[in-house]
């Protein structure tokens, strides 16, 4: 199993980066601010507007280390990665299967089917761990709702019937997302998802952390030789990682919505942690609703501390940190491919 190893976050949007030697350099204004070895990370995060050198980008490439740019509201910009590795054979089976309507709907059933499962496991830790919420019965009917349609989904004839069903649920599931708010219910109001912009702090974390989850699953797809913009669900357009977007569907409440609750619940970060653009007024219809670099930091070291927590992986049945859920799912969705494996063994919170 791949080691799990560090990831830089370079939140400084004055911020440079470069080498020297084998060393990753962050820079301010010219002055050297923090350096490290280059085979102590995985993956370097930045949200600065000032770059990097192409001899970093080199390293990074040379060393399998992913190199995301972020704009400093959190928007994701682009990655950089080296070499594609793994068989090409690979991805040609990966391109016929998504260009075959009843195999790629069976991977994508198995996706959604995992997404619904994980959204539904949360609701139920809620009814289970708070009997005396005045919001029991609509969490738990909420619940009981997403068990028909995960049924429903695994009887869809086609990708349009099962992109349907995910849309109900998305509906059902984020309309008593904010009965899960214990503390902070008025700072944190969440009246449905909405992303571009976010406008509220809570879709603004939402937003932050599936851009984050999205990034390293991408990275992870590469990583076994797989291409992040070839999916079977998502629809594939130029510039967008559509695998990558499949695949988070499995981790989206277990990995963030859950980090997001927590960060709230337990007033780890406030109202205060978040701005209205600066372009905005409060008399605009829509005003995004961004993290200040404080909020930022917050997140990201909790996002750190959560990948460092120890599973059992349920098809595996071995011990991994969270952070490496996506390379190992990224492994075993390329071992179905190749036939080793005869269904993808979908990602399911135990």
């Amino acid at each position: 199993m791949k080691k799990l190893l560090n990831t830089l976050y370079v939140t400084t949007p004055e911020a440079y980066l470069s080498k020297d030697g084998t060393n990753v350099v962050v820079s301010v204004k010219q002055n050297e601010v923090f350096r490290i070895p280059a085979l102590n990370i995985q993956a370097i995060v930045t949200f600065g507007y000032q770059g990097a050198s192409p001899g970093l980008m080199r390293l990074c490439a040379e060393n399998g280390i992913s190199l995301s740019f972020f704009s400093p509201t959190g928007k994701f910009v682009a990655r950089i990665q080296g070499p594609v590795s793994g068989n090409v054979l690979l991805r040609k089976q990966q391109y016929d299967l998504s260009s075959d309507g009843m195999a790629a709907l069976g991977i994508a059933k198995a996706m959604i089917g995992g997404k619904i499962f994980n959204s539904r496991v949360a609701l139920r830790r809620f009814v289970r761990d708070y009997p005396q919420s005045e919001d029991i019965e609509t969490v738990d009917k909420a619940s009981d709702k997403l068990q028909y349609l995960l049924t429903k989904s695994g009887q869809v004839a086609s990708t349009d019937e099962l992109r349907g069903i995910e849309g109900e649920v998305a509906a059902i599931y984020f309309s008593v997302l904010p009965k899960l708010v214990i503390h902070q219910k008025e700072e944190f109001r969440f009246e449905g998802r909405n992303k571009r912009p976010p406008l509220d702090p809570f879709n603004a974390m939402l937003s932050f952390g599936y851009t984050l989850l999205t990034s390293e699953v991408a990275s992870a797809l590469e990583g076994v030789g797989l291409d992040p913009a070839v999916g079977f669900l998502h629809t594939i357009r130029p510039g967008r990682a559509s695998l990558a977007l499949d695949m988070i569907e499995e981790f989206r409440s277990y990995l963030v919505d859950r980090l997001v609750l927590s960060l709230i619940n337990r007033k780890q970060i406030t109202r205060s942690d978040f701005l209205i653009h600066d372009s905005c007024t409060e008399n605009d219809e829509n005003v995004p609703v961004i993290m200040t670099d404080a909020g930022r930091k917050i997140f990201l070291d909790a996002w750190q501390s959560r990948k460092k927590e120890v599973i059992t992986h349920p098809f595996l049945e071995e011990k991994i940190p969270l952070g490496l859920l996506p390379h190992a799912q990224a492994m075993l969705l390329a071992r179905f491919l190749r036939g080793d494996l005869d269904a993808y063994p979908v990602f399911l919170v135990r």
